[in-house]
C-alpha cells in the first residue's frame, strides 16, 4: 500500500537502526563476561573486541554460520555446548533497550506513524529481536541484514526500507542511525536522516509535533 498522508512534522515515516538508537551498547562488563567464557588469553579486552569485530561484518550478513563465526573469533572451532554459551551471552548484550527512545517510538506509533528496523544483525539476534513485545507492538516490518544478505550501508538495504515504508518519496522519509556512515549513504538516496548521538530529544522534534502554548487570556 502507498501511503499519501503528509505528517504536521514533514516525516510520513521512520527507518531506524537498532543498536546505538534503540539498543543500548553493551557494558564492560558484559564485554569482560563473554571475553571470560571465550577463555580469552589474560582477559586482554582490546585483543578480544579486535577479535570479535574482525569477521563481524561476514556475521551479520549471513555469510558465516555461529559456528564459523565463533571459530574465525576464537581460532578453532569450539564444541557444541561452548558454542551456545557463547551465542546467548553475546546476544544478550545487544538486546537491552533504551526507555526514553522507546517512549517516543510508542507515543509516534500511537499517531500513526509507520515505523520499519533496519538493523545489521547476525541470524539469530534477527530472531530475538522480532519475538520482543516493543518489535512486535511499534514497528511495521524489521529488516535484517542476516535476511537481506547485506549490511548498511550498502544502498540496496536502504531501498528494502524504503519499500517496507510504503512512502513513495524519500524525503518525507526519516532515517536514524547512530553511524555517520550510515547516514550519508541513506542521504544519497535522498532520505531524511538524523544521526543519532544519544540525546532522545532530537528524535522527539523529529517526530513528535510540539505540542501547542497553552495560554491564560
Amino acid at each position: 500500500m502507498t501511503r499519501t498522508s503528509a505528517s504536521p512534522t514533514g516525516v510520513d515515516a521512520l527507518i531506524l537502526d537498532y543498536n546505538g538508537v534503540l539498543g543500548l551498547q553493551p557494558t564492560n562488563a558484559m564485554w569482560t563476561r563473554l571475553a571470560d567464557l571465550a577463555e580469552w588469553p589474560h582477559r586482554h579486552l582490546p585483543s578480544f573486541q579486535d577479535a570479535f569485530w574482525a569477521p563481524r561484518n561476514a556475521y551479520d550478513a549471513g555469510e558465516l554460520s555461529d559456528l564459523a563465526y565463533w571459530a574465525k573469533v576464537l581460532g578453532h572451532h569450539p564444541g557444541p555446548r561452548w558454542l551456545r554459551t557463547l551465542r546467548a551471552a553475546d546476544t544478550a548484550m545487544w538486546t537491552r533497550t533504551d526507555p526514553r527512545v522507546l517512549d517516543i517510538l510508542y507515543r509516534a506509533q500511537a499517531a500513526d506513524l509507520p515505523m520499519v528496523l533496519l538493523s545489521n544483525a547476525p541470524a539469530h539476534l534477527s530472531n530475538v529481536l522480532d519475538a520482543t513485545d516493543w518489535r512486535r507492538e511499534v514497528m511495521d516490518d524489521a529488516l535484517y541484514s542476516a535476511r537481506l544478505g547485506l549490511c548498511k550501508p550498502d544502498p540496496a538495504a536502504y531501498e528494502h526500507a524504503l519499500a517496507a515504508t510504503g512512502v513513495t518519496e524519500p524525503r518525507r522519509v526519516l532515517f536514524v542511525d547512530d553511524r555517520e556512515d550510515n547516514c550519508r549513504a541513506a542521504a544519497e538516496l535522498g532520505l531524511r536522516t538524523l544521526h543519532y548521538t544519544g540525546q532522545p530529544a532530537d528524535l522527539e522534534q523529529q517526530l513528535l509535533p510540539a505540542p501547542a502554548n497553552n495560554r491564560c487570556s
